[in-house]
């Protein structure tokens, strides 16, 4: 039986306060295994070992609707490549060669960009309100990674990570406008076990390459302890709820998601690793989380 309109919403509202959490988990795993797990294979192992949960749900859907696949194909593996190539390993390469504050500066462009583009292209559209809520926003994420300090904005230099940053931050606007917009007919649960298929199939040369060049990982429990919990937490929890969320609400209230991470991962930062918590870490939640709620508030 399906969900009621007030059932839904409660469930979007608590998969808006779970996702960045998960998002966060990828930063974490990321930074622990950067200086031992090459980026190309982290990436794969990854969305394998997230698409064993997949086929558990919709392995037989996919197999039963193997025909739309075959039309839906070229879609298919050009969001693969967004979403879990260059989303997962530019990230991951990215990461080794610049700082956490580029990082953070740079993704708060993504929903910018995935707003900007949803009006032009196909004219989604934000009430003003909604708009002066992505603002602010924005306003505390730049608190956050400035620490309080304007002034940081004007001594900011960049590294070549940080055009991999940026290259993943625009793949992921352009993944998400394509998986609200593009014509489908598969489930949206169906259709991310399809796309992850086609992601790895997209990873595996650059695996091959990576894996002469820089060799294996080290077959530890670290290495086993990261690829689960990549592949289970920011991998399958993730994408399969962000996929929902846009569906439900559409692509630029979604995709203010990504400016609640910088605030999730300061918190996890003290509570994991002991980071003191300031005073901007405290202004940039209240900003951020006001201007989610006024971006989620229904349009008169």
């Amino acid at each position: 039986m399906p969900a009621s309109p007030a059932a839904r919403k409660r469930i979007a509202f608590l998969l808006f306060a779970l996702l960045p959490a998960m998002w966060s988990a990828n930063m974490i795993g990321a930074r622990w295994a950067a200086d031992w797990f090459p980026p190309h294979q982290l990436a794969l192992w990854r969305w394998a070992v997230a698409a064993v949960p997949m086929f558990v749900l919709s392995g037989t859907a996919l197999w039963a609707q193997r025909d739309a696949v075959r039309r839906e194909w070229r879609d298919l593996l050009v969001l693969g490549a967004l979403g879990m190539w260059i989303c997962g390993a530019f990230v991951y390469i990215g990461a080794q060669t610049t700082t956490a504050t580029n990082i953070g500066l740079i993704y708060a462009v993504s929903p910018v960009l995935m707003i900007l583009a949803s009006a032009l292209v196909y004219r989604e559209r934000l009430a003003p309100i909604q708009g002066l809520g992505a603002a602010i926003a924005l306003a505390g994420v730049l608190a956050i990674v400035t620490r309080g300090d304007p002034g940081v904005l004007a001594s900011v230099s960049f590294a070549v990570g940080d055009l991999w940053i940026l290259t993943a931050s625009a793949s992921w606007a352009v993944y998400s406008l394509m998986l609200r917009h593009r014509p489908t007919s598969l489930a949206p649960a169906t259709r991310l076990l399809a796309i992850t298929l086609g992601g790895m199939l997209v990873l595996l040369p650059f695996c091959v390459a990576e894996s002469v060049t820089a060799g294996l990982p080290p077959l530890e429990w670290r290495t086993l302890g990261v690829v689960l919990l990549l592949g289970l937490v920011p991998g399958f929890g993730a994408y399969q709820s962000y996929s929902w969320l846009m569906r439900e609400l559409g692509t630029a209230r979604t995709g203010l998601l990504l400016y609640l991470i910088p605030v999730y991962n300061a918190l996890l930062a003290w509570v994991i690793l002991g980071e003191a918590v300031r005073w901007y870490h405290a202004l940039g939640a209240a900003l951020v989380l006001g201007g989610v709620y006024l971006v989620n508030r229904r349009a008169r």
